[in-house]
């Protein structure tokens, strides 16, 4: 159904599964397996290493579960999540590879000790609060080289590398990786990125000096694999927004469609929605689209965003709400029932997440993870999705 402007490859993976009509619901995102796939295969031939896929916050909004699963069956040896919680969620559905969770919470460490998901530490309190958690915890030592979000203050590196040695020779815990992360991924010639490659160069090798054979030592993203994989790569790439289409060359694996449930006549310099932001410069046709900022359709977009009708782009007239937009269709007839792509690879023209990110002054990870729950998922393609229970929709 779709063509991407990169290339037509996303297009053909979209018509080849087809969108079925929406019947019982009233919008839904499609996810295109086959193109995460060919992402994780594409981004792990650029790496030249390991790939970690990284599937956080439900795989950007895409569906944990089933997208974990494409992944590993492409080719990639590690999952990535945020949050333990996030890691158990792939455990109890019986997906066992290595997986890092990265925000370290005490409460919740021995759960996921006992389901063998490794611990991101960035502390010596945080490392002594993992060396009480029986079953010699697998830990991946964090080094903040320059982002100043989360990770080890270079002062206090050596102490942190010193007492893991000691607790691993203590068999109380297991130092599986080293990593950090970059400030300017995408930026190889940037002043910080020269000064964290450089200081993490370093401190991996105070690692060592200290005793520590960590299995993985990594640090580039998407980014920094698609800009710079030759000095960022080292064991293992942890991929999150490539994985979704987001970088150059890459495929985009959803698609967020509605329909037209109401359609009426409006005469011109009628004010529409709240506040009458908006209001026609000509007698139209008003089509009420059924999806709103609680479904992800951003509130910051209002005044510029447009949609996908009848085979062209038409503005969107009025503030999103937030369960329904509305879109100035013009004087052409639009039958209700008829499909609405509000985002899609883009190659016929119809918005892309890029599209939406522009016009809502943010970027495509927000637009992805922003698609609300009410939104059905619907998981197309012919690798790894023998799991879509979260959508409740089955594979067609």
């Amino acid at each position: 159904m779709f063509e991407t402007r990169e290339s037509t490859t996303a297009a053909m993976g979209f018509a080849r599964h087809g969108f079925a009509p929406l019947a019982g619901e009233l919008a839904e995102a499609v996810v295109d397996h086959d193109a995460v796939a060919a992402n994780v295969r594409t981004l792990r031939t650029a790496a030249g290493t390991g790939l970690m896929a990284v599937v956080k916050a439900d795989a950007f909004g895409h569906g944990a579960v089933p997208v974990a699963r494409t992944c590993l069956a492409a080719g990639a040896t590690w999952l990535g999540v945020t949050r333990i919680g996030e890691a158990l969620e792939l455990r109890h559905a019986g997906i066992d590879a290595p997986t890092l969770a990265w925000l370290f919470d005490p409460a919740r460490a021995a759960e996921a000790v006992a389901a063998g998901v490794d611990l991101s530490v960035s502390s010596p309190a945080d490392l002594a609060a993992v060396a009480r958690v029986a079953g010699a915890p697998r830990v991946h030592l964090k080094l903040d080289t320059g982002l100043h979000r989360s990770g080890c203050p270079g002062e206090d590196w050596s102490r942190l590398v010193t007492t893991a040695a000691d607790l691993e020779r203590a068999s109380r815990i297991r130092v599986v990786g080293v990593w950090s992360h970059l400030s300017h991924g995408g930026e190889p010639d940037a002043v910080a990125t020269h000064r964290q490659l450089l200081m993490f160069r370093v401190s991996v090798d105070l690692a060592r000096t200290a005793g520590l054979r960590p299995d993985v030592v990594h640090l580039a993203n998407t980014a920094a694999v698609q800009a710079n994989a030759r000095h960022t790569a080292y064991d293992l790439v942890r991929v999150g927004a490539g994985l979704y289409g987001i970088g150059e060359g890459l495929r985009p694996a959803l698609a967020l469609r509605s329909q037209v449930v109401q359609v009426r006549q409006v005469a011109a310099g009628r004010g529409v929605g709240y506040d009458h932001v908006g209001r026609t410069t000509r007698e139209t046709q008003l089509a009420l689209v059924p999806l709103g900022f609680a479904d992800g359709v951003p509130r910051a977009a209002t005044g510029r965003a447009s949609v996908w009708v009848g085979g062209r782009r038409v503005p969107l007239i009025g503030r999103v709400c937030m369960d329904q937009v509305v879109a100035d269709i013009g004087p052409e007839p639009v039958a209700v029932g008829t499909e609405v792509i509000v985002l899609g690879p883009g190659g016929r023209g119809e918005p892309t997440a890029r599209d939406w990110a522009t016009w809502a002054g943010t970027n495509e990870h927000e637009i992805y993870t922003g698609i609300g729950a009410r939104v059905a998922r619907r998981h197309v393609g012919t690798t790894g999705v023998a799991d879509a229970s979260r959508s409740g929709r089955e594979q067609p």
